[in-house]
């Protein structure tokens, strides 16, 4: 039975319709990495009514989505790790195929997706996995999950790994506050409970 999907608290602001602040906020997504393509879709349609955050917001995430010392494949594993524990369903929805694609195995994906610690992936990503965990569990992280990361990442990439999980926080909570789903056609990842 597939996941019942409670109504968003946004209506989408179709184009044509958008006023000069939110006209210039589509225009900076689509001169960025994202493309020409891009729909105000997900975290940007909540941004779309708050356009100068949603500017500062959307170059933040150009930069640690594309720009970091994290490979894509490393980037893209620590954004379905947070996406899970928010069970943020937009984000799930776009993020999986792009791991995927940036090589993390469907395995793992599935592991991710059902709670599980994903034993069978590399090294470096467990070793993430384990940081997020303690992370979001106690807040803070112990001296040896640090070092087990840190040998493997050094310091600006966890500095940068600190700064990709913050912004997906703030993407996951802007879509789960705002009820940003994935398209009706697509199944949703997780349960709703509220």
């Amino acid at each position: 039975m597939p996941a019942k999907r409670p109504a968003p608290r946004l209506t989408l602001i179709e184009e044509q319709l958008m006023n000069d602040a939110q006209r210039t906020l589509l225009q900076a997504l689509r001169a960025g990495p994202r493309g020409q393509s891009i729909t105000p879709r997900g975290p940007f349609a909540a941004w779309m009514y708050a356009p100068e955050f949603g500017d500062l917001a959307q170059k933040l995430g150009a930069h640690c989505r594309y720009k970091t010392a994290l490979s894509p494949r490393l980037s893209e594993f620590a954004i379905l790790c947070t996406a899970r524990l928010w069970r943020a369903q937009y984000e799930w929805f776009a993020h999986a195929p792009m791991a995927e694609r940036a090589g993390v195995k469907p395995k793992t994906i599935q592991d991710l997706r059902a709670g599980r610690e994903p034993k069978a992936a590399p090294k470096d990503e467990r070793a993430i996995f384990a940081f997020v965990q303690e992370l979001y569990k106690t807040r803070r992280v112990s001296d040896l999950t640090y070092k087990r990361l840190h040998t493997i990442l050094g310091d600006g990439a966890m500095v940068e790994l600190v700064g990709i999980l913050g912004y997906y926080a703030l993407i996951s909570m802007t879509l789960n506050v705002f009820r940003m789903m994935p398209p009706p056609d697509a199944q949703l990842a997780f349960a709703e409970t509220k």
